[in-house]
């Protein structure tokens, strides 16, 4: 097994199988939608486990259950029981009052350590809020060290999704990064130097029902004028799902670039869906979609928009039909309430502040 494991190139797929054969084996179901999920269920009791490489999140409703499936584990590989969840994959899980909270505080110190910013003095907001120019600039001395700095970043954004649009913004410059890029990831280390301690708030909730939110900034690229888009989602009170990015064509309108944004978030809420379904979690109505564009809500529901919209890709149009079908809603939203600006544009202070507290971004509770 330990060759198996780690010393074949098909390391991953071997363990893979001989893991999947054996849960399948002692009654566990594969998620449809997602490979590293298995759901086990008797009766009214279910648990979930959860596989990354040789490392198992367990949890479930019934704690007899849950040792059964160790011990059954345990009869066919060699496993620590580590009891309840701390860390997990440089995640810290810490219990609240309310819930539960996901932080990586030793991952943000290792940044900042292997940048030599561990004594910097903490800024406000994650990215300059004053528009780029395009003017000469030097490359970076040390790319490698940048691309590796930028690639621990991105993997913060599981619990920060508060700089999941700067972490963005300079990947977009990986290929060729220069001093002025280098200046930007330093601001995102400073102000993570002054939030070491925030984290992703999990509360309770007696909802069960999704609400997305799209918005996009229109051109807001000033090297190629392409929109940059983003969403996110929430399962009952928590934010569950974010995305910020560049789209992939320039849009000729800002209705169409809300519109693409909006189909993105479309197909990610489709997909949760289908997520809750494998968990046996049902909502008693559709999934409702929050766009601050009258336009781009309009034609999900209207196909006498269609003639406005021919050159947009076919793909998009799919959105029409899950309103169609009812299997999603779309509504407006004032752009004073949307909550997708923070993963679109640089926001001043107070905004930024705002929106991430909305995020449920917050420092541990006082014991």
């Amino acid at each position: 097994m330990h060759k198996s494991l780690y010393g074949l190139k098909q390391a991953l797929r071997a363990w893979y199988t001989r893991l999947n054969v054996f849960l399948l084996s002692i009654g566990l179901c594969a998620s449809k939608v997602d490979t590293s999920l298995f759901i086990f269920s008797v009766g009214a009791d279910i648990c979930y486990l959860l596989v990354y490489v040789d490392d198992i999140l367990l949890t479930g409703s019934n704690s007899l259950l849950l040792q059964r499936l160790i011990q059954q584990l345990s009869s066919e590989f060699k496993l620590c029981d580590l009891g309840f969840v701390h860390y997990f994959l440089s995640i810290e899980v810490q219990s609240t009052s309310m819930g539960l909270m996901l932080c990586q505080h030793k991952h943000i110190l290792d940044i900042l350590t292997r940048a030599s910013m561990l004594s910097c003095k903490p800024v406000d907001t994650p990215i300059f809020t004053s528009k780029a120019t395009i003017l000469p600039d030097p490359l970076f001395s040390d790319a490698t060290r940048f691309c590796q700095i930028m690639g621990a970043l991105q993997y913060l954004t599981f619990t920060h999704p508060d700089i999941c649009f700067a972490v963005n913004r300079v990947c977009q410059f990986m290929h060729a990064s220069t001093d002025s890029h280098w200046a930007t990831v330093k601001r995102i280390l400073r102000y993570l130097r002054g939030t070491t301690s925030h984290g992703l708030h999990i509360n309770r909730s007696s909802s069960f029902a999704l609400n997305g939110f799209t918005d996009a900034d229109w051109a807001g690229s000033v090297e190629d004028r392409k929109s940059t888009g983003g969403y996110l989602v929430f399962f009952g009170q928590t934010p569950i799902s974010w995305k910020s990015g560049k789209q992939r064509t320039v849009a000729r309108s800002s209705t169409e670039a809300e519109y693409k944004a909006l189909a993105d978030g479309t197909t990610e809420v489709i997909w949760l869906e289908y997520l809750l379904t494998d968990l046996q979690i049902s909502s008693a109505s559709a999934p409702i979609i929050w766009c601050d564009n009258l336009s781009a809500t309009y034609l999900s529901m209207n196909p006498v928009f269609h003639a406005r919209t021919k050159h947009v890709e076919v793909d998009y149009h799919f959105v029409r039909d899950r309103v169609a079908m009812k299997e999603i809603q779309i509504h407006f939203i004032s752009s004073q309430d949307q909550l997708v600006d923070v993963f679109t544009k640089p926001l001043p202070t107070f905004s930024f502040t705002t929106s991430r507290f909305k995020l449920r971004v917050d420092p541990p509770p006082l014991a």
